[in-house]
Formats: structure tokens, C-alpha cells, sequence
């Protein structure tokens, strides 16, 4: 796929966690014209190899800001990510996993817009996805909809009817297709960083749900993501 080009110079602010699917909605967001803000939370995640990734990114795109926010969800619990509990390697479940992190999303966005605000940035950008995912609600349609309306009740802007738009340009597309994006905006999809739970000695375990999904994805699409992983 491919944005119009409608960004014109102006700023907008991409939540770019250093997984492959922030990574290549930065790449869109630049290619419409957009002036990236990349906005990384460092939320004392398990997997703090993205945030490596997440500059790696930043840098190869040449944003016009990069800011790394400390959070530590740690303090809070609740997901595998950010407490003592394993990763689960048995494939995608009708239940949510224990890798959702409560009200992830929603807490990210409401500081991505902050930023946006302050920047007088009315663009925001997210890659969520509801097709090849791990069933999170906060990655649902309704979630980034519902989001939009919150985001226009919230703000100074919007109370001046200044209207804020959140772009989720990945949102209905596989893991394939998002692998042929980033292989046509000429991105290294071994920037990134997907697994939840990297190996001891740096690879990725290539059996947790992100792992799956993204070697999934990249089979389908016929297509090498560069990454050498723990299990075959």
C-alpha cells in the first residue's frame, strides 16, 4: 500500500516501538511527506532489544526527533513482558495471552498525543494490526476509532476544533503484506524486532507468538527477514 502524499512538510508523531510493523508505518508516514517524531516507551519490557531496534530505525529513516519515554510498567505487572512470567511458546490461542500488557496501547497513545499536541502535530501514528496479531483489544478498530473521538474530547486542539487523526495504515493487512511493505519502501526488516523473549545469546526464540507470526508472514510473502532464530 502507499499513503497519498498529504503530509506536506508537517509534523506528525509515530509511535515506533521497534517492531517490524512500527517500522514500516514510520516508512509510510515518511513517504507520504510527513515529518517523523518517532516516539519509543521504554517500559521496562522484557524484550529491550526493540528499543536498540527502535533507534536503529529512527536513525535509518532520519526523524526529525527521537524520543525515548521512560516507563516503568514493571511496577504495575500483569503481562509477561513486565513481570516473572514465561512466555508462552505453544502458537496463537482463542484467549488473549499473558504477553498483552494492560491498557498498553491506550496508555501509549495518550502520551503520543500529548506529544502531538505540544507540536501542534495533528497526525498520529500507530501499526496496529487486527488480521495477524495475538487477538490484544487494544489493537481492534473499534480501540483506534474509539481513540480518535476520545483524542478530539481531550485536548485544547480539539476543544478549538482542530480535529486529530490517528492512522492505523496497517490495520486489515496480514503479516505478508506488511513484510512486502517494508521490502518495497526498501526497509531491513533486520532492523527490527519482534520476539518476546530473545535468547540469552541475542537471537530471537522463534517460537513465541511474534515470532510466529512474523516467520509465518514472511514465508507466505516469499521473503527473508533476515533474523537467525534460537529454534528452527
Amino acid at each position: 500500500m502507499q499513503l497519498p502524499s498529504q503530509g506536506s512538510g508537517r509534523d506528525a508523531v509515530v509511535l515506533l516501538s521497534g517492531g517490524l510493523d512500527s517500522m514500516v508505518v514510520a516508512g509510510l508516514a515518511r513517504e507520504a511527506g510527513y515529518r517523523v517524531n518517532a516516539l519509543t516507551i521504554d517500559y521496562n519490557q522484557r524484550h529491550r532489544r526493540e528499543l536498540e531496534a527502535a533507534r536503529a530505525i529512527a536513525a535509518e529513516l532520519g526523524v526529525a526527533r527521537h524520543v525515548v519515554l521512560p516507563l516503568d510498567l514493571r511496577q504495575f505487572g500483569g503481562s509477561a513482558l513486565t513481570d516473572d512470567i514465561a512466555v508462552p511458546k505453544g502458537g496463537v490461542g482463542a484467549e488473549i495471552p499473558v504477553t498483552y500488557v494492560p491498557a498498553r496501547n491506550l496508555v501509549f497513545l495518550s502520551l503520543t498525543l500529548a506529544w502531538a499536541e505540544a507540536l501542534a502535530s495533528r497526525d498520529i501514528f500507530i501499526g496496529v494490526n487486527a488480521l495477524d496479531y495475538s487477538g490484544y483489544p487494544d489493537c481492534r478498530p473499534e480501540f483506534i476509532a474509539g481513540f480518535a473521538d476520545l483524542a478530539n474530547l481531550a485536548t485544547k486542539a480539539g476543544a478549538e476544533g482542530e480535529r486529530f487523526a490517528i492512522h492505523a495504515p496497517l490495520q486489515f493487512l496480514g503479516k505478508a503484506e506488511i513484510a512486502r511493505e517494508a521490502h518495497r519502501l526498501g526497509l531491513d526488516p533486520a532492523m527490527s524486532w519482534s520476539c518476546y523473549d530473545p535468547q540469552p545469546d541475542g537471537r530471537p526464540c522463534g517460537l513465541c507468538d511474534s515470532c510466529r507470526l512474523r516467520r509465518a508472514g514472511y514465508a507466505s510473502a516469499g521473503l527473508d527477514d533476515g533474523l537467525d532464530y534460537a529454534a528452527g
